[in-house]
């Protein structure tokens, strides 16, 4: 992991084990839900609800600034508390964690590498037992907007009034609009296909089969193979933020590209706004092959 351009912000699984018991350092399972947690986490973790704890879902936006304090207040996090955040999907949500928290200027929060798959495969202890957690007084420093990206800023790049790159990290068949979302998901929208000018790079491609993040010379070569190489804003999206966190964390700390944002609104939102180009190869296709 040296070799990344911010490899602080990563932990091995083998650091995790040696730190269980560090009193300034607080575990943190994130998932869509906590069923997972349930079933067994870290000894001394708490289970974040990315539905329920992270999101306003009546908004369809982050938690307020207060219940984001009361969150990590109840979890026992202090400002200067150590957050390694692990979770399932090879840390989607945990990386929306991440981002959520470093949006609200956080300064020691890192990742474990391989997430709860590679913990669980090293067969290290997981427990059902609930974590010990004596309250604390967490306080919001300040907010660091320049990591999100709200539609505004995407208009701009898609109408060239800035310079910028957009990178779909969506599965292939959610960009050319074969589909809309993968099976079983609610959040969707009315229109499929992706934003114009976006390379599409697949967020699973920049981890390995145990979780871990590929080396820094094969996310380079992965990203500057589609032109994605941080001379410009670079602009994160996928359906709704998670799997574009885990993209915006490569970009950001383990290729080191200094002007990353993350679109958390992405297709769920784009895809459903009135007037927004679309591109759709599937629908273009089609009508080709009808007017032949």
């Amino acid at each position: 992991m040296s070799d990344y351009k911010h490899p602080e912000v990563l932990v091995t699984t083998e650091w995790a084990a040696e730190h269980l018991n560090d009193p300034k350092v607080r575990f943190v399972e994130v998932d869509v839900d906590t069923s997972a947690y349930d079933q067994g986490h870290i000894a001394g973790a708490v289970g974040w609800n990315w539905q329920t704890q992270l999101q306003d879902n009546v908004r369809r936006d982050l938690i307020e600034k207060a219940a984001l304090e009361k969150l990590l207040s109840d979890s026992g996090i202090s400002n200067d508390t150590t957050i390694i955040l692990y979770g399932d999907n090879n840390n989607w949500f945990a990386a929306y964690a991440f981002w959520q928290l470093k949006l609200n200027g956080h300064n020691d929060v890192r990742l474990l590498n391989g997430g709860r798959k590679k913990w669980a495969e090293e067969k290290r202890e997981l427990t059902t037992a609930p974590a010990k957690v004596t309250p604390a007084s967490y306080k919001v420093a300040g907010t660091d907007e320049s990591i999100r990206a709200k539609r505004d800023t995407v208009f701009a790049v898609v109408d060239k009034k800035s310079k910028g790159q957009l990178v779909d990290v969506r599965s292939v068949d959610e960009f050319t609009g074969k589909i809309l979302a993968p099976p079983g998901l609610s959040e969707t929208a009315q229109r499929a296909g992706h934003i114009p000018g976006a390379a599409n790079i697949p967020w699973a491609q920049a981890a390995r089969e145990d979780g871990t993040f590929k080396s820094y010379d094969e996310l380079k070569q992965l990203y500057g193979g589609k032109g994605i190489d941080g001379r410009d804003e670079v602009i994160a999206y996928c359906r709704i933020g998670e799997r574009s966190s885990h993209t915006w964390f490569v970009l950001k700390y383990l290729l080191g590209f200094e002007n990353v944002r993350n679109y958390d609104g992405s297709w769920t939102e784009w895809g459903n706004l009135i007037g927004a180009p679309i591109a759709n190869p599937t629908v273009e296709t089609a009508s080709a092959a009808g007017t032949r």
